[in-house]
């Protein structure tokens, strides 16, 4: 099946999210669509399903217009989305969540379990999918979940597949998985589009690549393409995708975090004996799939929860306990995962928001006094300083894009003295160029004897920034790994294995295995590697 957009035009209020877009997506092709976040890639996508309706151009399917009024109409005609953040039941089984909306029924109008099983089994077995389908959805890995996804839009006869963002939340195992899934696919006839921002993946296994630049398609490539002519057409300039970190020996260990568990008011336990070092000018990233914990880490370093057990220092003064404003006057900076919610005020001024946590003090207030001279030079100083694309000083932070937002949130943080530094995704939403910004002023806070922790869910982060990696699984530290650790043993880290397992399973796949006596790499007993749970 052909699928052809043109003039696609997608606006909201005054913000043009979609500008007049063309796109040929033909029968057995993966035609990458790439683009940093807020380009508006997921946007065109959810015109194309029917979740939203285009002010201006055409949808084509096979040649025929067609005008879809809901996801229903745009699955009758053969199109399937498997969106970033799964639309699974968790409570259901695997053939109930794959059936949902059309379910088969027997005498009575009851569900015919069987019938969905057998469905399910089938579809499965005909694109060497391993599905079971009684099995509860949310027991599944989360890999697992988006193969339900996808046999659930297989089910329904998808002849093509949107996937959005498909690897966000994957291992690289499962991720080199889905890039296998996806060719096969292909190779099927199936026509996919692959919605991403991440360079490695769509060389990997895109037949072409359309690139869309603030709602703008501003070129296409082949996967021959280098990664930094990628960069380029996306940010529209030439860009450094490598960071700019020199070797440092790190001092002596200012961040420790010792047997520290957080039991929810659920019973459900977030953390289950975290142990943590970070040291004076060092960067410890810590690595894994979202929702093992490292949110709730972060929370409670900053003082957003008391620990049910176990201690938080920093130069051996405990945190834990500790307000939110304790933490911060005691040099922690924080930039966190949720900009909107977290990070900045939607109703307070771009000024406002680049002092929120410095102004009760010189120069900014003292007391009950506010000075908006001072305030209003430090923002135009900021503004310049992090290329913040606002009105000005006085406009609204809810105002600005998510970017522009994260880069008031780091502007913040970076512009104070500090001991430790904790970042939860700092680059998401941000552009190639304001990445490669990003990351040199964290290398800067390690070089100027920051101890530096970092949270991300990009791997390609984790390995470029870190001096050390730390995996999370299941609220633990499995492992404190060097940064030249392969990708392949982080991946089986993240999956729960220890570093000693994961190094001893990475080299039984490559023939390499350890000599008597050898210790694998990223699993040996000295100060920077802790085999598991944690720092020793």
């Amino acid at each position: 099946m052909k699928l052809e957009l043109r003039g696609i035009t997608k606006r909201f209020g005054s913000f043009t999210a979609n500008d007049g877009i063309d796109l040929v997506v033909e029968p057995g092709e993966i035609h990458a669509l790439l683009g940093e976040n807020g380009a508006g890639k997921s946007t065109l996508m959810n015109v194309l399903f029917g979740l939203l309706r285009a002010d201006e151009g055409t949808v084509l399917v096979d040649g025929e217009p067609v005008a879809f009024t809901g996801p229903r109409d745009a699955m009758a005609a053969g199109i399937g989305m498997v969106h970033q953040h799964f639309m699974l039941v968790p409570v259901f089984t695997v053939a109930e969540n794959v059936v949902l909306g059309d379910e088969p029924v027997k005498g009575g109008g009851f569900l015919d379990r069987a019938g969905a099983a057998q469905r399910v089994r089938e579809t499965a077995a005909r694109f060497g999918f391993h599905l079971d389908p009684d099995a509860m959805v949310g027991d599944l890995p989360v890999g697992v979940q988006q193969r339900v996804e996808i046999v659930k839009a297989l089910v329904r006869d998808a002849e093509v597949l949107i996937l959005d963002e498909p690897t966000a939340v994957l291992t690289p195992q499962e991720t080199d998985e889905l890039l296998t899934i996806m060719r096969e696919l292909a190779d099927s006839g199936k026509a996919i589009v692959f919605i991403t921002h991440k360079l490695r993946e769509v060389k990997a296994v895109a037949d072409r690549i359309t690139v869309i630049r603030r709602g703008k398609v501003v070129g296409t490539a082949e996967p021959s393409a280098s990664a930094t002519e990628l960069a380029s057409l996306m940010v529209g300039r030439a860009v450094d995708l490598t960071v700019d970190k020199q070797d440092q020996e790190p001092g002596e260990v200012r961040f420790s975090v010792r047997g520290l568990t957080l039991v929810e008011p659920s019973g459900v336990t977030s953390l289950a004996g975290v142990d943590l070092d970070v040291r004076s000018g060092e960067i410890v990233a810590l690595a894994g799939v979202q929702g093992n914990g490292q949110t709730e880490l972060t929370e409670v370093v900053l003082g957003l929860h008391r620990p049910t057990t176990g201690s938080v220092m920093l130069d051996g003064n405990e945190l834990g306990g500790r307000s939110v404003r304790q933490v911060l006057d005691a040099g922690v900076g924080f930039v966190p995962e949720d900009r909107s919610t977290d990070g900045v005020i939607g109703s307070f001024t771009v000024a406002e928001n680049l002092v929120l946590d410095l102004f009760h003090d010189a120069p900014y207030g003292s007391g009950l006094s506010y000075r908006p001279g001072a305030v209003a030079e430090n923002a135009a100083q900021r503004i310049t300083e992090f290329d913040i694309r606002a009105g000005g000083p006085e406009s609204t932070a809810g105002s600005l894009s998510g970017g522009n937002q994260q880069k008031v949130v780091l502007a913040r943080e970076l512009s104070r003295p500090l001991r430790l530094l904790i970042a939860s995704q700092p680059t998401r939403g941000l552009d190639v160029g304001s990445i490669e910004f990003v990351h040199s002023r964290i290398v800067r806070e390690r070089d100027n004897g920051t101890a530096v922790l970092i949270v991300s869910t990009e791997l390609d982060e984790v390995v470029a920034l870190a001096d050390r990696i730390a995996v999370m699984y299941a609220g633990r530290v499995v492992g404190v790994v060097p940064a030249d650790t392969p990708r392949e043993v982080l991946g089986l880290m993240m999956a729960g294995m220890s570093a000693e397992e994961a190094a001893h399973a990475h080299r039984s796949e490559t023939g390499h295995l350890p000599a008597p006596g050898e210790t694998p790499p990223g699993a040996d007993a000295g100060p920077d590697v802790a085999p598991s749970g944690g720092d020793r």
